[in-house]
């Protein structure tokens, strides 16, 4: 997961702070998340995935990534 949470926030085109900001999630929590050094709570997820305009399964990596004009 810490791998796709970097990859939707520099999709974005946000900085860790830009992220936390949008968020309200702790820019260093972000970075320990991404880091594979903290295990998030759904609650963060979820905050995380509303600020990226992402869904929980995007994140997780659960479904497959949407195709265009889908």
């Amino acid at each position: 997961m810490h791998t796709r949470l970097r990859e939707w926030r520099e999709r974005r085109g946000l900085t860790l702070k830009g992220l936390g900001e949008l968020s309200g999630v702790h820019f260093v929590s972000i970075a320990r998340l991404e880091a594979g050094q903290l295990d998030p709570q759904l609650s963060t997820l979820l905050k995380l995935c509303g600020a990226l305009d992402i869904t929980l399964n995007q994140l997780v990596g659960v479904a497959p990534k949407p195709q265009k004009g889908r």
